[in-house]
């Protein structure tokens, strides 16, 4: 799989972005805007605190059940199987600006949990949350380029695979607002179920 993954441009964007775009001035904001994907702890926060308020909810929930699919695939899953060297172990002259990682390289664990709330808000949510959060999410998968601690081809990967746990997410919700008791959907905030509804479908039955 390493030898898959080793590919030319791969090492060449990561120089031509340290040489010609990285600036004192930039250097600063990227590395703040990669310090907001460590851990998945920003997007566990704005789960948390759309769970707070009923009408939000949904997003909130269906946030964390993708975060964890993304944890499970691949933290779990997909990096310690492929175990990728970092790039600032390899590419000759790249210089890291951040601390090294401990964890191997691909895909970006940024990247994925990114996306996979980002895809989450932006599709279920409404346009104020949706498209700032993608921004977000795709200056996050950026930002781990720049710094030198990812290939372009790990934060593709972790940008797919956070969009399928975000699919997975949605999905997973959509039969839970299907088949949750009227008690737990309201507890869910599914707002649509509710004892008269069900009544009227089981008279129709």
């Amino acid at each position: 799989m390493e030898s898959l993954l080793h590919m030319q441009w791969d090492e060449q964007f990561l120089l031509f972005l340290q040489d010609n775009v990285r600036s004192d001035f930039l250097t600063p904001i990227m590395t703040f805007i990669t310090r907001l994907g460590d851990k998945g702890i920003f997007w566990i926060l704005t789960a948390i605190v759309l769970l707070f308020f009923k009408k939000t909810r949904p997003l909130g929930i269906m946030a964390g059940i993708s975060l964890v699919f993304s944890l499970l695939i691949n933290n779990a899953l997909i990096k310690p199987s492929v175990a990728r060297i970092r790039p600032y172990e390899v590419i000759n002259g790249l210089q890291l600006i951040i601390e090294k990682q401990p964890d191997p390289s691909f895909p970006s664990g940024h990247a994925g949990a990114s996306f996979a709330v980002g895809v989450v808000y932006l599709v279920k949510g409404p346009r104020k949350i949706g498209i700032p959060a993608i921004i977000i999410a795709a200056l996050i998968g950026f930002s781990r380029l720049y710094v030198g601690v990812h290939y372009p081809t790990d934060v593709i990967a972790g940008m797919i695979t956070g969009t399928f746990c975000a699919i997975i997410a949605i999905m997973i919700w959509k039969i839970v607002e299907k088949k949750a008791p009227v008690k737990v959907a309201n507890a869910l905030g599914i707002e649509e179920k509710s004892e008269n509804s069900l009544s009227g479908e089981e008279t129709k039955a």
